[in-house]
């Protein structure tokens, strides 16, 4: 049985919370979450998981996995601390790897400790696909993210488009994903994931829209290369907590869990 804790109980840490305690996730028990602050008691919290807000007794607790969960200045703070603990590292808030120096210090403490980083597919899918493709030559890998302007309030997109009034798709982005990840911390770390799999920050292109037109969070990726071509489009139900992510990521970490315990796995 695996031994996990989660860093972050927003909406995403609750919901990874809940598939562990269903048995959704394999054999895995929830030993510990790590706040910033107590959250309310009617807040839901899994039996025999303590919640705490002191980091030391966090990760004196011999866990096997931990689960970022927090943003990007969790990672920062407490990913090479997991890893060096004795703990693999799933990561969701997957942007802050832009920063290469510091992938590159994540990377060195991984090896160090005999640890992996491990990133889901979270809320896009074929990264499987990608990073087959890359052992021969690849000609282009591309992303288009939309989402609805209620996911896009808190960001820079405010500054570009008036979301209370936006009614036809607006491109508030293209470039590379390095640019991409900086700049939308939270919304588009899809870009940061694709370029780890594929073929870097800096040569995968990126394109993001405000869409008032469409209700599910869109991200098409569009690649070719020697193992020829592949176009895939997901559509996320946002959640309606936090509209800038999706149950999806959930289920992915849930699915990144349930692989380490079962018998067989698929789509690796």
């Amino acid at each position: 049985m695996l031994r996990a804790g989660i860093i972050g109980y927003g909406t995403l840490g609750k919901s990874i919370a809940e598939f562990i305690h269903s048995g959704q996730a394999g054999d895995v028990i929830l030993k510990s979450i790590l706040v910033r602050k107590q959250p309310s008691p009617l807040d839901y919290l899994p039996e025999h998981c303590t919640m705490t807000t002191d980091q030391e007794a966090f990760f004196n607790q011999n866990l096997d996995i931990i689960i970022e969960a927090a943003g990007h200045n969790a990672v920062k703070q407490y990913g090479e601390k997991t890893l060096s603990s004795g703990s693999d590292l799933v990561l969701l808030s997957v942007g802050v790897l832009a920063d290469n120096e510091f992938y590159e210090s994540l990377q060195e403490t991984a090896l160090k400790s005999k640890k992996q980083i491990i990133i889901p597919s979270a809320a896009i899918a074929g990264l499987d696909r990608i990073a087959a493709g890359i052992l021969g030559e690849i000609d282009e890998i591309k992303l288009i993210t939309r989402k609805h302007p209620r996911s896009w309030y808190g960001t820079i997109a405010e500054e570009k488009v008036d979301l209370a009034t936006i009614t036809e798709p607006y491109c508030i982005f293209e470039g590379n994903a390095r640019n991409a990840a900086k700049l939308f911390p939270e919304n588009v770390n899809v870009s940061a994931a694709l370029s780890i799999a594929g073929i870097g920050f800096e040569k995968t292109k990126v394109q993001v829209y405000v869409d008032p037109t469409i209700q599910f969070n869109t991200h098409t990726i569009l690649a070719k290369g020697e193992f020829g071509q592949v176009e895939i489009s997901v559509q996320n139900k946002p959640f309606t907590q936090n509209p800038k992510s999706s149950p999806i990521v959930a289920m992915s970490v849930a699915k990144v869990l349930k692989n380490m315990t079962a018998p067989a796995v698929i789509g690796l």
